[in-house]
């Protein structure tokens, strides 16, 4: 039996076992959100029941199982992968696109009978979804259950909580009791009197703490109660060595077990004003609270202030910057060396890119899974390669021909990092040239930008793309997403993003990280991103008010053999020469031997 044939039988079994509990529940259908009790992007292993059910490994998508259907509803990031993870599982693939709405929801309420019910955890369900999934099938005569954790049931052997200790982050610019009593005066303001966090890296950036609960983002698993006079981390026993619990005790800081979150919400005073963000907490939490307490529902105080990175943060981001592009330059001249001498699949980047950053100073984890695509598989977006599933580069003696996309990130003390680069193998084509231009002449566009204060980063997404609509094309996904400081490597409110709400809460300030990563995808042939991160500084003050800019973070040399000179105007030439300068004067200092002369070829001017 080949791999595909085992994990497909495995997925079938672990079906029909799901279905058995369901019909001992006398529930109809069980609906999977890829989701733990924090909302978290990255789940713990405890909480991957939609892949330990599937085999679908993407970091998105929702499985729903009847009696007789199973099916698993991805965007179009994660289509292809789908399809070739199901195989043989009998689970479906559902397409679905970045519409506004809930196909799944809409799907029960189609195809599940009055009368019967639809069971989904209440503690890994966003409020939100919850919400509409009850209005929606509570008007179908479907009882929605949110009581039971139907999965849990069924899964023999499930992971334990993660056991990793916690520790400081000493390279916290602000104290712990400061950012505190910034966040009680801004409680004041909206005239709460308690607020409950959930959101593991606001829990993280509030206390100076890490943890390595979850893969790629250096958190842990943890709730937070801020109340009059004190506060309490809802965090597992022995995670907290002593020396850290007494520091956080005398900042008031109390610990408390794990599972007592949801009680203690139910035990707040009569009377009491509660803050929760309903974006960033569970169904089962909101369910918790005491019936005589009064909530307010608003966005987390410290997601803001988070994203604002103070001066001090971002001169260690851009330390971080500098490690990281050492590292890369190490990678890329082994890299173009071994190209016809060396067997290189996609797998093999990943190793040695991730070895090269394991070798800097400062540096922990990933800050992501490492996407290596060749050719048809940099078309989509979120590709993983896998040991069953991946492409050879090439291999010795081999004459090797195509585009090469990487997508990888690393987590320093010092900063987060995540950067896209596109790099030929063997002579690139005419077209392939073009395209790259284009993405590129987006990416300088959105660089260049100057706007007032204030502007919402929604409002900014037009400007990276209109290269690409000239010319009838676009892409599927956003321009760029916030970056966290040492944090996670998606981070809210703000994005340049069509998709995001343009309202007060996602406007750009002076500290604000995101990336900016246009892209251009042929399925079935290649596909183009280019990213580096950027931070929102001052630019000047005239007499329609202050103006903002972008500095662009990322040290790492943008492949000259894929532009077409002749589709850049002079403005653009100029930017990416004064970059490719930057590049080299920061990076010179920290690279010798191959990598130094790979830095100096790839940073020439155009």
């Amino acid at each position: 039996m080949s791999l595909q044939e085992s994990q497909g039988a495995a997925a079938r079994e672990r079906i029909a076992r799901l279905r058995q509990v369901m019909r001992t529940r006398d529930v109809a259908a069980v609906w999977v959100p890829s989701s733990d009790p924090h909302l978290s992007e990255y789940q713990p292993g405890r909480w991957k029941g939609r892949e330990w059910m599937s085999g679908f490994t993407g970091s998105m998508g929702t499985l729903v199982v009847t009696a007789d259907f199973a099916g698993l509803w991805v965007d179009n990031r994660y289509w292809e992968q789908a399809d070739a993870q199901l195989s043989g599982t009998g689970i479906a693939t559902v397409r679905t696109t970045n519409a506004p709405g809930l196909p799944f929801i809409d799907w029960l309420a189609a195809n599940v009978a009055p009368g019967q019910a639809v069971a989904v955890d209440g503690a890994v369900l966003g409020l939100g979804q919850a919400r509409a999934a009850s209005s929606l099938l509570t008007a179908k005569g479907v009882t929605l259950r949110t009581d039971l954790d139907v999965v849990g049931e069924a899964w023999p052997n499930r992971p334990e909580m993660p056991a990793a200790p916690v520790y400081a982050h000493d390279l916290a610019p602000m104290s712990r009791a400061d950012k505190l009593q910034a966040l009680r005066e801004e409680l004041g303001r909206l005239g709460v009197t308690h607020h409950f966090i959930s959101t593991l890296d606001d829990i993280a950036w509030l206390t100076n703490l890490r943890g390595a609960d979850v893969d790629y983002n250096p958190v842990f698993l943890a709730h937070l109660l801020v109340e009059p006079g004190a506060v309490r981390l809802f965090i597992a026993d022995g995670k907290v060595p002593d020396a850290l619990r007494r520091a956080l005790e005398e900042d008031g800081v109390t610990l408390a077990p794990y599972a007592q979150a949801a009680p203690a919400l139910g035990a707040l005073p009569q009377g009491a004003k509660l803050l929760l963000d309903p974006r960033r907490v569970t169904y089962g939490l909101r369910q918790a609270v005491a019936s005589g307490v009064s909530v307010v529902e608003a966005l987390n105080p410290s997601t803001v202030a988070k994203s604002r990175k103070t001066p001090e943060e971002l001169a260690h981001i851009r330390s971080a910057m500098e490690q990281d592009g050492a590292a890369l330059c190490e990678f890329f001249a082994w890299f173009e060396s071994a190209l016809g001498r060396e067997s290189i699949t996609e797998l093999t980047i990943d190793a040695r890119l991730s070895a090269a950053r394991a070798r800097r100073p400062g540096f922990v984890s990933l800050s992501f899974a490492t996407i290596a695509a060749f050719n048809a598989n940099g078309a989509m977006p979120h590709y993983r390669a896998l040991e069953e599933s991946h492409a050879t580069v090439c291999t010795p003696g081999s004459p090797a021909q195509g585009l090469l996309l990487i997508d990888s990130g690393g987590q320093y003390t010092t900063g987060t990092t995540d950067i896209t680069r596109v790099v030929p193998v063997g002579e690139p084509t005419a077209e392939q040239r073009r395209d790259f231009t284009l993405v590129l002449r987006g990416m300088i566009n959105l660089s260049l930008a100057r706007f007032p204060r204030g502007t919402r980063s929604p409002a900014l997404d037009a400007l990276a793309r209109a290269p690409l609509w000239a010319e009838g094309m676009d892409y599927g996904h956003g321009t760029g997403h916030g970056v966290g400081y040492f944090l996670n490597v998606h981070e809210g409110p703000h994005g340049i993003s069509q998709t995001l709400p343009n309202d007060a809460q996602t406007a750009l300030e002076p500290g604000v990280v995101t990336s900016n990563e246009p892209g251009l995808y042929r399925p079935g042939r290649w596909g183009i991103r280019i990213e580096n991160l950027i931070a929102t500084v001052p630019a000047e003050t005239t007499a329609f008010g202050e103006f903002l800019r972008f500095e662009t973070l990322t040290l790492c040399p943008i492949d000259t053999r894929l532009v077409d000179p002749g589709l850049l105007s002079r403005a653009e030439a100029d930017w990416l020469n004064a970059y490719h300068a930057t590049v080299r004067e920061r990076l010179l200092p920290l690279v010798e031997g191959a990598a130094r002369d790979w830095l100096l070829k790839r940073t020439e001017a155009l």
